[in-house]
């Protein structure tokens, strides 16, 4: 049984909108004035264990645009590693190796879980983990918090949603203040 880990960059107040500066958002970039060395060694030892990537339509079209170009580690594993892309409205994926998910999204991903392999990451893809949420698909979350306060935006816990105890697992604190939390469910996940 493979992990479902979702790993997000949040603000204190749980915001996880425009970290890396998109366009258009009004607090884009918060991320930059506090990344390191030593979380972005924290980032690629993270990829390097996971086996595939699932990520929603707008995060992998993201990526797709970004990785292809990149050079390096990071890049050749988000490259080479299989993803799997949850959509209704893509057709077509570009970046090689990626397999799309366009119906029953809970059995699909359950499905996914299944198989033999190593961790399934997801990141980023708000709508995807909301949904997963909700079904309890969730194994692991790993909550990259960074020490700065948004007052709004676009939050990883949805406000309307049942009530999750979660288990800490492992703390551990980066020089430029930035957390990383990692929890799973007190209840292991259904497997639906």
């Amino acid at each position: 049984m493979r992990r479902l880990i979702v790993s997000e960059l949040v603000t204190l107040d749980g915001v996880m909108e425009a970290p890396g500066g998109e366009p258009g958002h009004p607090e884009r970039g918060w991320v930059k004035d506090f990344t390191s060395e030593e979380q972005l060694h924290y980032k690629l030892d993270e990829v390097l264990e996971a086996d595939s990537l699932l990520l929603g339509r707008i995060t992998y079209e993201s990526f797709a645009a970004a990785w292809p170009g990149g050079s390096g580690e990071f890049a050749a594993k988000m490259n080479t590693m299989p993803k799997h892309v949850v959509s209704t409205t893509l057709r077509e994926p570009t970046w090689p190796n990626t397999h799309l998910i366009e119906h029953d999204i809970p059995i699909s991903v359950a499905r996914l879980k299944e198989q033999d392999g190593g961790p399934i990451l997801i990141a980023g893809s708000r709508t995807l983990v909301h949904t997963l949420l909700q079904q309890d698909l969730i194994d692991e979350y790993r909550l990259m918090v960074f020490p700065v306060v948004l007052g709004g935006g676009q939050r990883l816990f949805p406000d309307k949603h049942h009530k999750i105890v979660l288990r800490l697992l492992e703390t551990r604190t980066f020089a430029t203040g930035v957390v990383v939390q990692t929890y799973t469910p007190e209840t292991p996940p259904s497997r639906t």
